[in-house]
């Protein structure tokens, strides 16, 4: 039978009758489970987006696109010639050289364990950590007057210093040349001041974590001039596989050289791993939605009996009249499934520019943040469409035994 009279029946049944009917109520019921099932996995598919792409964008203030580190140890010495031939290496933007280690930072009776972290001047450039200073400097420096550190915003409220006034921050760390600290513990620390020149505000985890400063004073800190914890390098992002092959062959095994996944390849792995572990339950949700179409469609099977035996006495076959329903069942998925995708997208675009939804004043963002993807739109289409087809296919098979039957009572 010709498949545009197909669709046109399907069309035709999807209408329904103008009087409600059994049908006609259980197929609304149907749509609009569906399309609200459609609608909730583009927001929350949107709202995991944005969320993930925060989350990435902060982690760009300490982690590069690229970081050497060695496999063995804390630090390693700075070797010029390799520093040279990685400036070298086609899509390398930026180099820098960094050295840390946990220190006890000591304001009056306030004291607190911190990451001290030597920069040099490269460092904003490598890692997106500028745009979250929120108050003072965006760069460190040894002088003329005192050496300036910049740290989390959590840092300073916990020792009780600003970037207005002129209290300094002590950072006491372990004189690794001390043998027997007990003998003499006045002498088993090396100390520096630093003034609070410039605070960033990201997350707790950083905010209570990082204090930046000049990188050969922190050397000196750490007994280790002329030594880095690690080279962080920030690349074109086309050519970043490239570069991470070049340093592999250029340090050895002796050093270990990750991307920024990498680097936080749990983080990462967990925030995929929620977005599917989500759309599971939605998938759960569209089929037990998608069991009032089962139903409605049997109904229609029953309903169009006399219809089922004239298409036959014309010629149709059984996989025509199945086709018939599995058509049917599929408009009334994508009826309902198109009408969410569009609701659903029209929310995410009115978050994006209005921010109805807010997170807090302790967020780094006012707003719930959401990310359209395309990939997203089109996966939530193959979705509602396959469970349309799944949800059909029974009444399909019935449709033909009823067929059958119409066929001995003429």
């Amino acid at each position: 039978m010709n498949r545009t009279l197909i669709w046109q029946l399907a069309f035709r049944y999807l209408r329904g009758k103008r009087s409600a009917n059994a049908v006609t109520i259980l197929s609304r019921i149907s749509m609009v489970a569906i399309g609200v099932s459609s609608a909730a996995i583009i927001i929350i598919f949107s709202v995991c987006n944005g969320l993930t792409s925060l989350t990435k964008d902060q982690y760009k203030g300490f982690y590069p696109d690229i970081r050497v580190t060695t496999a063995r140890g804390k630090f390693f010495p700075v070797d010029t010639a390799k520093l040279t031939a990685i400036r070298k290496i086609k899509g390398v933007r930026f180099v820098t050289c960094a050295i840390e280690d946990n220190a006890l930072a000591i304001n009056g009776n306030q004291q607190k364990v911190i990451t001290v972290k030597g920069i040099d001047s490269n460092y904003m450039l490598v890692n997106d950590l500028g745009q979250y200073i929120k108050r003072g400097d965006t760069a460190v420096s040894e002088g003329p007057a005192a050496p300036t550190c910049i740290a989390g915003r959590v840092i300073f409220n916990e020792l009780g210093v600003d970037i207005t006034n002129l209290i300094s921050i002590t950072i006491n760390y372990p004189d690794p040349t001390i043998k027997d600290p007990s003998a003499d513990p006045l002498s088993a620390y090396r100390s520096i001041g630093l003034q609070p020149a410039g605070v960033f505000s990201i997350t707790d985890e950083f905010d209570s974590k990082y204090l930046l400063a000049p990188l050969r004073l922190v050397q000196g800190l750490f007994h280790a001039p002329g030594q880095c914890s690690s080279i962080e390098i920030k690349t074109d992002d086309a050519y970043t596989g490239h570069v991470q092959q070049e340093l592999k062959e250029l340090w050895g095994n002796q050093y270990k050289v990750e991307t920024r996944f990498e680097q936080n390849r749990t983080i990462y792995m967990l925030l995929s791993g929620e977005k599917w572990a989500i759309y599971g339950i939605l998938i759960l949700v569209l089929l037990i939605a998608s069991f009032n179409m089962v139903g409605a469609l049997s109904m229609l099977v029953l309903e169009k009996q006399k219809d089922i035996g004239i298409l036959k006495a014309m010629g149709a076959d059984a996989k025509t009249i199945r086709t018939i329903f599995l058509f049917e069942g599929t408009l009334w998925s994508l009826a309902g499934g198109i009408a969410g995708i569009a609701i659903g997208t029209l929310l995410c675009l009115l978050q994006q520019k209005y921010g109805f939804i807010k997170m807090g004043s302790s967020f780094v963002v006012d707003a719930y943040p959401v990310e359209i993807q395309v990939p997203d739109i089109l996966l939530d289409l193959l979705t509602i469409f396959s469970v349309g087809l799944l949800a059909a296919w029974y009444p399909a098979m019935r449709a033909n035994r009823i067929t059958d039957i119409s066929l001995k009572s003429t």
